[in-house]
């Protein structure tokens, strides 16, 4: 058995999980997420339990076991607590700031950068140079924060751009002859 699949999840009181037609639904406090779960898995609620089964111990169905599971896990911590990332502006001039869901980042550029925000994500920024997002779920959290930090990545010789809170970037010497 697959060590992350075999593991039951507990559904905490404010959580209704449904399984029909092969798609898991989440519904919580806040909001609701669908998941279509891949045909040779079963996936069953039991005793405010959901447990997921794969039909054979084969290297893909194994994959997929584990991949269920911890997608399922993903859905229901997002509808009862919510996923954030936290990007912050490194650079003089840089700053952000929302409004409603149109995001204005200064990024050093001529002009600001204008990103919309999905609807199922909210942003907010702290300060000038602190930006949260925020949403319940994982992988389109990620995705924003990944798109936000492509509109200026950090670079390696002085260090601006937009980064993760905690990221460390790997710096370089600059020119070896300047004077």
């Amino acid at each position: 058995m697959s060590r992350v699949g075999r593991l039951p999840i507990s559904i905490p009181s404010d959580v209704q999980v449904s399984v029909v037609n092969g798609s898991v639904e989440v519904q919580g406090p806040k909001g609701q997420l669908v998941l279509d779960v891949h045909p040779v898995i079963r996936v069953r609620v039991e005793d405010g339990k959901v447990l997921c089964a794969r039909p054979t111990d084969q290297k893909p169905h194994r994959a997929l076991h584990g991949l269920t599971r911890a997608l399922i896990a993903n859905m229901i911590r997002g509808v009862t607590q919510g996923f954030e990332k936290k990007l912050e502006l490194a650079g003089v001039g840089y700053r952000a700031q929302v409004q409603g869901q149109t995001l204005t980042l200064s990024l050093g550029y001529t002009n600001p950068v204008v990103y919309m925000v999905p609807p199922d994500i909210k942003a907010t920024v702290e300060g000038t140079t602190l930006i949260t997002v925020f949403g319940i779920d994982k992988q389109r959290v990620g995705e924003v924060a990944a798109k936000i930090r492509g509109l200026r990545p950090p670079e390696p010789y002085k260090g601006k751009g937009v980064k993760y809170v905690g990221e460390r970037i790997r710096r370089k010497a600059g020119k070896a002859g300047a004077k």
